[in-house]
């Protein structure tokens, strides 16, 4: 049973999978929406968010801990100067999930993590 267990770990161990969601997260914010198998793309879209509230605060601190959690200058970046103030009004639900069906090579269910207000 999994009672008060909060992370999905998506069958890695933790080092892999806090590099999968920080580069995910990072080809996020750089093109605003990523296509992924729908698990890993519920797990990124929980770390995507966190990181979005801290870009709304906008302060140094805040910068600093994106920094550390991503670790990609330019994403931090275009996260801090561009998404926050974007969402500064809304108060959480930055992202959504859409199906897009099956992979065709194995049949792992495929997901579009995106930002809601990108447009597409």
């Amino acid at each position: 049973m999994r009672h008060r267990r909060t992370v999905d770990k998506i069958g890695m161990v933790r080092s892999r999978r806090r590099s999968v969601l920080a580069n995910l997260a990072a080809s996020l914010i750089l093109n605003e929406r990523v296509d992924t198998t729908f698990t890993r793309a519920k797990a990124s879209q929980r770390f995507s968010e966190r990181l979005i509230t801290l870009a709304r605060r906008g302060d140094l601190h805040a910068r600093r801990i994106a920094f550390s959690r991503m670790r990609d200058k330019a994403a931090v970046t275009k996260l801090f100067d561009e998404i926050g103030p974007r969402f500064k009004d809304r108060n959480g639900g930055y992202t959504r999930v859409i199906k897009l069906g099956p992979r065709r090579g194995d049949g792992a269910e495929m997901a579009r993590l995106m930002l809601v207000e990108s447009g597409d």
